[in-house]
């Protein structure tokens, strides 16, 4: 039975920061969740709709649906992640039984037969959705558990960011290695060779989180009547600015990856370096991870998160400088653009875990799943809705895909590339500013629900006892 003693020293060893190979053995399984997530927006659409001739408008269409079958399933899984537990707790056995789904389905999508058709595509993207989304929330909601420190979340989640950065980093030294091959079908073997790796990645990583990292123990979640559900989260104002931030967010970095080939290898002209300026992309997010983390501890992580949504509209645009076939050029402007990459991913998931302690200090209910559901939903639904806009946007304006296109359309493309993700980057700025939650708030979340575990637990040995907690007997309330 527990104590007030035990659950104080519960709580500070809950602030103690954690050891390196325990954030290195928690963030791991992220690594084959960004590496099977960057081809389904940069990789999966144009191979469906160019190489096996499905169109782009109905593989826009295809994608766009799938993503909003993640509306129904993201809340579902989260609240399911939230309520039920067993032996390993509350969240590991969930992350252990989407890895059979997700390698079945990764391979029916990554290595299709020759013959596709539309309905194959809808069918095995819903099914690879539901293991992503009990993978991904699982482990968002986990990381948040994790600790209850307003800054060790943030080192939580950046450590979680720099996996999922490497993992698009080394899945994409594969493209970039096959291109060089010059393979009859370039597109079908780099496809292929990002499946395979996260067939073969992903099981271990999930395998090693589960054995080396304990889960926290949280509140049990109490049952929420859905209207009194919807109600909180329609008056949680912090809650709205991270998810309307996320939504956008996910619309203005959808457009530019699900045209990023198109124009990497048509406007541009670059060939066999397509791959190598993704690379360089993701390599400087990568190596700029430990400024931002130093930013946002020194100015806060909304204002960080804002500033970097405006360093986004400003340098996207230098896009319309590169000559066509300068390589050189190119490599130079994505590595720019990819200094705050990860900002936004990392923060907004810190952001909320701040979220979901303020929500249950207000209504005494632990719904940090949900929270985390209702995240990977408004940014899987941003994404839909740009696969849809950016490929009908490409029907528009003429564009053909696999096939010739003359220089007014490939000079379209590049606008359409760059402006509307210039404009929605500076609404998310504008968006994140007025964020309420800073580091002072959450310092005083947190010490009300330390606060109030104690009071749990104090009333726990009363009734066991038959004496009165200190709680009863001082009649003060923490909060």
């Amino acid at each position: 039975m527990p104590n007030a003693a035990a659950s104080g020293q519960a709580s500070h060893d809950a602030s103690r920061p954690l050891s390196r190979w325990t954030l290195f053995a928690f963030a791991l399984p992220a690594a084959p969740i960004s590496a099977m997530g960057l081809p389904l927006v940069v990789h999966l659409p144009p191979f469906y709709a160019g190489t096996l001739g499905l169109g782009l408008v109905t593989v826009g269409a295809i994608f766009m649906l799938a993503r909003f079958w993640d509306v129904f399933t993201d809340p579902v899984l989260g609240i399911l992640s939230d309520r039920y537990e067993t032996r390993w707790g509350r969240r590991r056995h969930w992350i252990v039984l989407s890895v059979p789904i997700m390698l079945l389905s990764v391979y029916m999508i990554f290595m299709p037969p020759v013959a596709v058709s539309a309905t194959y595509l809808v069918f095995w993207l819903f099914v690879l959705y539901v293991g992503w989304t009990l993978l991904t929330i699982s482990h968002m909601s986990w990381g948040a558990e994790l600790t209850p420190d307003y800054h060790e979340r943030s080192r939580v989640q950046g450590a979680r960011e720099v996996a999922l950065i490497l993992g698009m980093v080394f899945v994409l030294t594969l493209p970039v290695l096959i291109e060089q091959m010059n393979p009859e079908n370039l597109a079908q073997a780099r496809v292929a060779s990002m499946g395979w790796f996260v067939l073969i990645l992903l099981p271990i990583a999930v395998a090693l989180a589960v054995w080396r990292v304990p889960e926290r123990p949280t509140p049990t979640p109490v049952h929420v009547p859905f209207k009194q559900a919807v109600k909180a989260l329609v008056e949680s104002r912090p809650l709205q600015v991270v998810l309307a931030a996320d939504l956008l967010g996910g619309v203005s970095g959808g457009l530019v990856a699900s045209m990023f080939l198109f124009l990497a290898e048509d406007a541009l002209k670059l060939g066999s370096y397509s791959s190598l300026m993704l690379l360089g992309y993701f390599i400087s997010g990568v190596c700029f991870i430990p400024l931002i983390l130093f930013v946002a501890r020194r100015f806060g992580k909304h204002k960080t998160a804002a500033a970097s949504a405006i360093f986004n509209a400003l340098t996207v645009p230098l896009i319309l400088l590169v000559p066509q076939g300068n390589a050189v050029a190119a490599l130079t402007v994505w590595a720019l653009c990819g200094v705050n990459m990860a900002a936004g991913p990392f923060l907004f998931r810190s952001l909320m875990a701040d979220v979901a302690d303020h929500d249950a200090v207000v209504t005494r209910q632990q719904r940090t799943g949900l929270f985390y559901s209702l995240l990977t939903s408004t940014s899987k639904v941003g994404a839909a809705f740009a696969i849809f806009i950016a490929y009908s946007l490409l029907d528009s304006i003429g564009f053909q895909a696999g096939g010739e296109n003359s220089q007014a359309v490939l000079d379209s493309l590049r606008a359409v590339y760059v402006w509307p993700a210039c404009i929605i980057s500076a609404a998310v700025a504008g968006i994140l500013w007025f964020y309420p939650i800073d580091e002072g708030r959450q310092v005083e979340n947190r010490r009300i629900l330390e606060q109030r575990g104690l009071e749990t637990a104090a009333a726990a040995i009363a009734m066991r006892t038959g004496a009165p907690s200190d709680a009863q007997s001082s009649g003060v309330a923490a909060d």
